[in-house]
C-alpha cells in the first residue's frame, strides 16, 4: 500500500527553535539540534517503502540554521506551506491538503521531534491503516509522535483540541472516537521538548546527526 507521510516542520531559526533547550544550550546550539533533528526525520521517511513524502513546513528556511541543507532534502519531497490559526487548525487543514494533492492516499503525519523514527517503524505505522481506520503514537509527554488516518479528512476532529499539554494525547483520542473512528495504537516514543528528552532520544540513535548536535551542549 502506498501512503503519504506527512512531516509537520518548522524552519529552525535561532531563537524561535527549540527554546525550551535554553539554558544550557544557546539558541544557536538549539537552532542546530532542531535542524538535525529535521534532517534525521527527513532522511528516515525517504527510506520508508511506498511512501509519499509531503513536508507541511513554516517558517524562513534562507534565515535557519543549516537551512541550504535542509532546502536540499526538501528538494526530494512535495512541499506545502501550513496555514491555520493555532496549531490544531494547522495540523487539519496539512491532512486536508495533503489529501487534496494526493486523493485516495492514506496519511500518516509525524513532527520533527522524534529523529530516531527508523523507516521500518514508519512502514509499520502505515501498514497498520490496511486494518485500522486510524492509529495514534502516543508520546511519554502525553502528547503524541503520529497520527494515521485512512481518510485524512478525519483530522478535522483535531480542531479545538489543546495542543503541547500533558494531556494532548488523550484528548486527542477523545477525539477521534467521537467522530466514529477506533484508533490503533503505535508504539510509544519520547520526543524533545527539553535538554533531557535530547539526551535520552540522542542515545537510542547515537549516529545520527541529532545526537551530533546534542553532544555539542555541556
Amino acid at each position: 500500500m502506498t501512503f503519504c507521510l506527512l512531516i509537520v516542520a518548522k524552519a529552525p531559526v535561532p531563537g524561535f527553535a527549540k527554546t525550551r533547550l535554553c539554558p544550557p544550550a544557546t539558541p544557536d546550539q538549539a537552532a542546530g539540534i532542531a535542524a538535525a533533528a529535521l534532517l534525521d526525520t527527513l532522511d528516515a521517511a525517504l527510506l520508508a517503502p511506498d511512501a509519499q513524502v509531503v513536508v507541511a513546513l513554516t517558517g524562513d528556511l534562507g534565515k535557519a540554521t543549516r537551512g541550504a541543507e535542509i532546502a536540499a532534502a526538501l528538494e526530494k519531497t512535495d512541499v506545502i506551506l501550513q496555514r491555520g490559526d493555532g496549531f490544531d487548525l494547522r495540523l487539519a487543514n496539512a491532512h486536508a491538503d495533503t489529501a487534496a494533492r494526493h486523493p485516495g492516499e492514506p496519511v500518516l503525519q509525524i513532527g520533527m521531534d522524534t529523529p530516531q523514527v527508523t523507516p521500518a517503524l514508519l512502514a509499520a505505522a502505515a501498514k497498520s491503516l490496511d486494518t485500522e481506520d486510524s492509529v495514534l503514537g502516543l508520546a511519554e509527554d502525553g502528547g503524541w509522535w503520529a497520527l494515521g488516518l485512512r481518510d485524512p479528512l478525519h483530522a478535522k476532529a483535531l480542531a479545538g483540541v489543546p495542543m503541547s499539554r500533558a494531556d494532548t494525547g488523550r484528548e486527542t483520542l477523545r477525539a477521534l472516537t467521537e467522530v466514529g473512528l477506533r484508533p490503533g495504537l503505535l508504539p510509544e516514543l519520547s520526543d524533545v521538548d527539553t535538554m533531557a528528552d535530547a539526551r535520552r532520544v540522542a542515545a537510542v540513535k547515537p549516529d545520527g546527526r541529532f545526537a551530533r548536535a546534542v553532544e555539542v551542549v555541556r
